[in-house]
């Protein structure tokens, strides 16, 4: 197998199995905001093969404190779209999928009739996050999680682990509540999270009724978050692909 100067680099590290197990994988990242972007990134420049995009949102400027695809010139376009772009100009041989719609009850079954090696969720919404990952437990289909980056500021105390051991994060608070309703075992929900105390000072509150309140975040908790989530996907794809 000739490897691609796009990825040689890549090889050298994983060697021509390792580019050739990413070349035939198939991932799936739900959400591309924040958290969501960076992952894509990192997993176009690593030469995943097959990538399925899944956002339903439109870029708008306050995005562009954290959000890598978020730029003067994608401000009022379709997530997915850009999404497209970006990667066809990383990896022009990658074959790309964008689904355009959101995550709830009602569309999950049709989206995850696509076959996916590992799913990324980078769903930032509770209700979407909690019915995605019911779903994702009970067919048994790979995945990892973000949790809350917002209100965050030390990229020390990032970290890679299960549901039930997170700490300091009132996303991941309510997610286990309900998917214990639910009867989900949170042990089967990888995630990256943090660990640091909330900086509670970061919240605007909103005086419209039922519009949730903004949260303080940064650019670089929220890139470390996607790129960690990355980095996990990368190596379980290059190990189990050794393995089989």
């Amino acid at each position: 197998m000739t490897i691609s100067p796009r990825v040689m680099r890549t090889g050298l590290l994983i060697g021509e199995q390792g580019i050739q197990v990413l070349r035939q994988a198939t991932v799936m990242i739900i959400g591309v905001g924040a958290v969501g972007g960076y992952a894509l990134e990192a997993i176009a420049r690593a030469g995943v093969g097959h990538i399925i995009v899944v956002d339903f949102d439109t870029f708008d400027e306050t995005n562009i404190n954290r959000q890598i695809l978020a730029l003067s010139s994608t401000i009022g376009r379709k997530k997915v779209d850009v999404a497209r772009e970006r990667i066809k100009e990383i990896n022009p041989d990658c074959r790309i999928e964008t689904k355009d719609l959101y995550v709830n009850q009602e569309t999950l079954s049709d989206l995850l009739q696509t076959k996916a090696d590992i799913v990324i969720d980078a769903i930032d919404s509770l209700n979407a996050k909690c019915c995605l990952i019911e779903e994702l437990v009970r067919r048994d289909i790979p995945f990892i999680s973000s949790m809350g980056a917002a209100l965050k500021t030390d990229t020390n105390r990032i970290k890679i682990g299960t549901l039930d051991k997170t700490v300091n994060c009132s996303l991941s608070r309510m997610l286990r509540q309900r998917l214990r309703r639910r009867k989900v075992d949170i042990q089967k929900v990888k995630c990256v999270y943090s660990d640091e105390a909330a900086q509670q000072q970061a919240i605007l509150l909103s005086d419209t009724e039922g519009k949730r309140n903004t949260l303080g975040s940064l650019p670089t908790i929220t890139a470390i978050f996607g790129l960690t989530i990355a980095n996990e996907v990368i190596k379980t794809l290059v190990k189990n692909g050794k393995q089989e």
